[in-house]
């Protein structure tokens, strides 16, 4: 940035920021397994929605791929914190590969309620975006008995065979918002809809939104990174913008444009639950080079979440399944 044009007086971050319970889950299986076996290790799609992340664990060694097919026989595959439908298990056992689920605990309730909906008889409505890896693995678990319904426009039209045996559940990491709009519509319509007993959008992307509105209150601009397709990233550029701040979505600081900030006061900046701290880092220092003096922490809520990693011990796992791969 030119040294004649004013820089913002003040940013604020948002707390909680950056990466959940599931996703460090994840990039811990993903290390772990690197660190206990001999390369390669096979994950099926990216482990997480985020470039750093999926560049940092290639380096290392990991090899992702969009199918099973792409993976030798024999070989170890991880599967991504989105989940993935039983076929796709069904395909790694005609293989024979050795497999650690990483799915986020949380992805894996959703699954289990749609399975549970199923054998009480009920219609289903999944409430998410389509083409998400998520919606793909969930809306796989029963294969053409269940509707997705991404707006409220769909939410008005979607029709069942009995509006009195509808059950809904929703993709983790929509907008608040946004799903309580449509479910609002659903309930409406059908009233005797059977929801989970506790809400499916998990707590890391409701705790990130809710911080993002309480930053959007008082920036000009709010600075959201994270991958382009990383869903809860992009939900909290829309919960941004719709809290009356402008906002933009940025994988990493070289993606800033400095007219974002002509004119501008107070800069807030968040990130996505796969995005890791350090591009949060580098974005801050940018505003620091650029002579801001003032940061904050806005703290919306304390998160003290953590999930335990996959039952299964790596060690044993080797021993038992036959896996050619060696502890280090």
């Amino acid at each position: 940035m030119p040294k004649d044009r004013t820089s913002p007086r003040k940013v604020i971050l948002a707390k909680p920021r950056g990466f959940c319970a599931g996703v460090e889950r994840a990039i811990d299986v993903v290390n772990l397994a690197l660190e206990l076996y001999q390369s390669p290790v096979y994950v099926r799609k990216q482990i997480v929605h985020n470039r750093y992340v999926i560049e940092t664990l290639s380096k290392k060694g990991a090899v992702f791929v969009d199918e099973v097919d792409e993976v030798p026989d024999g070989a170890l595959l991880i599967v991504s914190a989105h989940g993935v439908s039983p076929d796709v298990f069904q395909e790694a056992r005609q293989k024979h590969l050795n497999v650690i689920d990483a799915t986020c605990p949380l992805v894996t309730k959703v699954h289990a309620e749609v399975k549970r909906f199923a054998r009480d008889g009920l219609s289903i409505i999944l409430i998410g975006h389509e083409g998400h890896d998520e919606v793909i693995g969930t809306m796989g678990e029963l294969p053409g008995r269940m509707q997705l319904v991404s707006t409220v426009e769909q939410a008005e039209q979607v029709q069942v065979p009995n509006s009195e045996k509808v059950a809904v559940t929703t993709q983790t990491t929509l907008s608040v918002d946004d799903a309580r709009a449509i479910l609002d519509v659903l309930k409406r319509r059908f009233s005797g809809l059977v929801t989970p007993s506790s809400g499916d959008i998990c707590y890391a992307t409701q705790n990130r939104q809710a911080a993002v509105k309480l930053i959007a209150e008082q920036a000009n601009v709010v600075l959201v990174v994270g991958s382009d397709n990383s869903s809860n990233s992009e939900r909290l550029r829309e919960v941004a913008e719709a809290s009356g701040a402008r906002s933009y979505l940025i994988d990493n600081v070289s993606e800033i444009q400095d007219e974002w900030f002509e004119g501008v006061d107070v800069v807030g900046i968040t990130a996505g639950a796969s995005a890791p701290e350090k591009l949060v880092l580098d974005v801050v220092e940018f505003f620091r080079e650029m002579g801001v003096q003032k940061f904050e922490n806005l703290e919306a809520m304390s998160e003290q979440v953590a999930f335990a990693l996959p039952s299964i011990s790596f060690q044993e796992f080797a021993q038992d399944a036959g896996n050619p791969a060696t502890r280090h």
